[in-house]
């Protein structure tokens, strides 16, 4: 089993149709700011390698740059850990107060599943994940989506729309279609920052049998 890049796996997610924040990858600090220049600030900063699955736990992850000082120091501070194979990945700040989490595992016993929770800061607290055998239809995922305990919170609030219950019906229904490809493994979406009622991937894990 192999775990791709946020890179490599970004491009599968973003060609099975699943919206995903603005990036772009470079391999110097200079590249990385006018990158960051094109996709506009503030942004964030990541180190991108196969060899990395969970970034921010070890601080491979830089939120909120807005100046070019600031992305320079974050850019040299992130390639000074040399890990092998490793360039730097910037993507868009995405704006939006609530999170969702979704996914595709391979179960033992059952096959593939779709997994749908509630995401961000409470996430732990509230452990609220729900999942289907994949492949799902609209009907499986509306259904998938009314499961979840804290589906209130996902409606309008302080101004900020209510999560688009169609877009996140397409995104199941996407998730699996993705699980009809053998080669993966698994599919991890967290979060799903919600801009505007749309669920839009910040950040991407894909596993594969073997690399792509």
């Amino acid at each position: 089993m192999t775990t791709v890049s946020e890179s490599e796996s970004r491009l599968i997610i973003e060609e099975a149709g699943i919206p995903v924040s603005k990036w772009k990858v470079a391999d110097t600090p200079d590249e990385a700011l006018n990158a960051a220049r094109e996709i506009g600030f503030p942004n964030v900063l990541k180190l991108n390698a196969s060899s990395i699955a969970h970034k921010t736990e070890q601080g491979f992850v830089k939120i909120n740059l807005k100046t070019k000082s600031d992305f320079l120091t974050a850019s040299k501070e992130l390639l000074e850990n040399n890990i092998p194979e490793s360039n730097l990945l910037i993507t868009e700040m995405l704006s939006g107060s609530r999170e969702i989490i979704a996914g595709m595992i391979r179960d033992p016993q059952f096959g593939p599943c779709i997994m749908l929770g509630f995401g961000g800061i409470l996430a732990e607290a509230v452990a609220d994940v729900e999942f289907r055998l994949a492949p799902v239809n609209s009907y499986d995922a509306r259904d998938l989506i009314s499961s979840l305990k804290t589906r209130n919170l996902l409606e309008d609030f302080r101004g900020e729309e209510a999560l688009n219950i169609e877009a996140t019906i397409d995104l199941l229904i996407k998730l699996g279609e993705l699980a009809d490809n053998k080669q993966i493994v698994s599919i991890d979406l967290n979060p799903l920052i919600i801009v505007e009622g749309i669920p839009v991937a910040a950040d991407a894990l894909v596993e594969l049998k073997g690399g792509i």
